[in-house]
């Protein structure tokens, strides 16, 4: 099964060891997050130079995980304030996997 729309996904601002797998993340998720990976939502996973990132989540009959590396640049710090975890949109999620920089959030209205 492939992560779908409603999925939260949950960002670890604590950079993490990418040698690490299925154990080492679900215990990071837990501890670190606070939350239970087998909750049906993503948990992302970024290293200390920001070049590599994991996405951990369980998909009802096991755990998966999605690793990228960028050829150049880094990925975009998530967010300026000391919290230990991020939650982010789908939109979010999919911006900041293919590189892009997320600076504000805002709402626009009608």
């Amino acid at each position: 099964m492939l992560p779908s729309r409603k999925m939260k996904v949950f960002a670890c601002k604590v950079p993490t060891d990418m040698r690490g797998s299925f154990d080492s993340l679900y215990k990071k998720a837990r501890d670190v997050i606070g939350l239970d990976p087998a909750n049906g939502h993503m948990f992302l996973f970024i290293n200390k130079s920001r070049s590599r990132v994991k996405v951990l989540y369980y998909d009802g009959t096991g755990y998966v995980i999605i690793a990228k590396r960028l050829d150049r640049g880094r990925f975009s710090k998530l967010n300026p304030y000391y919290r230990k975890k991020i939650i982010l949109t789908q939109a979010e999620f999919a911006l900041f996997f293919e590189g892009a920089t997320i600076n504000k959030r805002f709402i626009e209205s009608p």
